[in-house]
């Protein structure tokens, strides 16, 4: 029995529809999605004259100074968040005494650890 030229059709046409309904997940906004998490989570410690910033010169005041990083080194690798400090620190994954943030200060939300990752995953852009 053949099979009717419209059969393989039908089935190429599904397959199109259904993989038109996948998207790629947005993408992370520097401005949108880190920025407010750096500020509210860390700004108030990493800028000048309070400890986190008197430690280590890591300012969380714009792109830049994020990327600069600390007197030590930068924190974002882009497209490295597992090896990046600024993840290590705030997934605990450092000596706890240098753990992030600092105190009796709550830990970052796995949602913005995830934003974090992404961001830096994806080349850690200006955007």
């Amino acid at each position: 029995m053949k099979t009717p030229i419209c059969f393989p059709l039908g089935l190429l046409l599904v397959a199109s529809l259904c993989a038109c309904g996948k998207s790629e997940p947005p993408a992370v906004s520097f401005k949108e999605d880190v920025m407010p998490i750096l500020q509210s989570r860390c700004g108030g410690c990493h800028e000048p004259g309070q400890p986190g910033y008197e430690a280590s010169g890591l300012s969380f005041a714009d792109y830049d100074t994020v990327m600069a990083g600390t007197r030590f080194g930068p924190v974002v690798v882009p497209g490295d968040s597992f090896g990046s400090t600024l993840v290590v620190l705030v997934e605990g994954r450092a000596d706890p005494t240098i753990a992030m943030p600092h105190g009796d200060k709550d830990p970052l939300l796995a949602s913005e650890i995830t934003r974090l990752r992404s961001w830096i995953d994806a080349g850690a852009e200006n955007n």
